[in-house]
């Protein structure tokens, strides 16, 4: 590792099924408790799959003026007040800052779907007349860094990086080379999604990827189980703030970890499925670790993908194995807070470094919950159904998109 600027995480914020502030969050996490449920933001009954994990409980007033709820899709709801969160939890002043050398890198993977589905309607019952003026700067991608920026004064870097599932964390990976680059001292990074509508729902059952376990929800995210049936839409926001090492030293920053790898790799196979060999995202965990400076058997922990789909889950388990080794792949533990969360896709990356940087600081291992019978292709230690204490000296938190993007990051004690 050649670079001398670390990056470390000074602040925290999430916006999740199972809860909408970061000790709500974590306390969830830890006692296994699922977020999953019958949908409510519409009417599911025709449709195949009837639950996700949505937001129950987030005091959107404190974030965001009532007018200006208005003004944005519910992904910028999600991860504006992810990022408020997690700015306030770093104790940044901007004041003391220069703002040129403060950005944001946030993303999602669909960006506004609720408002296209919803001006649809506008178009067809009311003519296209009565278009929205706010529905293009409400749908696209890159407004969610745009208002954040704006919310906090960030002059730096400013931009998206849209990866479908792996948007958050290939974010967090941009927060990482820019702090090292010298371009920013302080970034805001992660991902956002709310995607919980028809178009969603309809769109991923339409490719047969989601559980219509819908007489069970909170059992319907298993992964690594056999008796997987594919995954739980999720939906809310995760936020960094990730800041140069000796500044946050400077200014008398808490600092929660160091962010000191990131990787990534393309597969070059399918749209949407998994290339069979695993080497994709094999070699994006082997280049994080790399990154970081350290050795597979430094790593103690990986926050899995782990979608709870059949071809995900079994090709997860087969890269981790080719790229950690044996015996390292059957010490490492491994989980997948999907299970209890859903698959919060382009804010799964940022929600899941959250439970990173939260599992190193307190020496604890998040659970998979929903493990009841093994899967002769998932043969490795998924921390089943109970958190079990744990040194954790590092980690690595895994997210692959449709269109075979892999990215990995790597956290480490400081």
């Amino acid at each position: 590792m050649a670079d001398t600027r670390r990056a470390v995480v000074t602040g925290l914020g999430v916006v999740s099924p199972v809860g909408s502030t970061v000790d709500s969050f974590w306390k969830a996490i830890l006692a296994g408790e699922s977020g999953i449920g019958p949908i409510t933001r519409f009417d599911a009954s025709l449709f195949d799959t009837k639950i996700a994990g949505e937001v129950k409980d987030l005091n959107l007033d404190a974030f965001i003026s009532k007018k200006e709820q208005r003004h944005m899709d519910p992904f910028c709801h999600f991860g504006v007040a992810a990022a408020a969160m997690a700015f306030a939890d770093s104790g940044l002043d901007m004041a003391k800052e220069d703002p040129r050398r403060a950005g944001v890198v946030a993303s999602s993977g669909v960006g506004g779907l609720q408002v296209m589905q919803t001006q649809m309607d506008v178009l067809r019952q009311r003519g296209p007349q009565r278009f929205s003026p706010f529905m293009i700067p409400q749908m696209i991608t890159n407004i969610l860094p745009g208002i954040i920026s704006i919310n906090h004064g960030f002059k730096g870097p400013n931009y998206a990086v849209v990866t479908a599932c792996a948007s958050g964390t290939h974010c967090l990976g941009s927060a990482l080379e820019l702090i090292r680059s010298g371009a920013a001292d302080v970034m805001l990074a992660g991902g956002a999604e709310g995607a919980v509508c028809e178009l969603g729902v309809g769109g991923f059952n339409a490719m047969r990827a989601l559980s219509t376990r819908n007489d069970d929800p909170k059992g319907a995210s298993r992964p690594f189980d056999r008796d997987r049936d594919g995954f739980v839409m999720g939906e809310g926001g995760g936020m960094l703030v990730v800041e140069e090492y000796e500044h946050a030293k400077a200014r008398g920053a808490r600092i929660y970890c160091e962010l000191a790898g990131f990787g990534c790799t393309g597969d070059a196979y399918h749209i949407t499925a998994p290339d069979e060999t695993a080497e994709g995202p094999a070699r994006g965990m082997q280049l994080a670790i790399q990154d970081a400076g350290l050795g597979v058997a430094d790593i103690d922990y990986i926050n899995a993908h782990g979608t709870s789909t059949q071809l995900n889950d079994a090709g997860e388990t087969k890269a981790i194995k080719l790229a950690l080794g044996e015996p390292d792949a059957r010490r490492v533990a491994i989980s997948s807070t999907k299970s209890m969360t859903g698959h919060l896709l382009g804010a799964a990356g940022g929600v899941e470094s959250v439970v990173c940087v939260l599992a190193i600081r307190d020496g604890v291992l998040p659970p998979t919950i929903n493990y009841a019978t093994p899967d002769p292709a998932c043969d490795l230690d998924y921390v089943p159904n109970a958190a079990r204490p744990a040194k954790i000296r590092a980690c690595l938190n895994n997210s692959l998109g449709f269109g075979g993007h892999n990215a990995t990051l790597c956290f480490t004690a400081v």
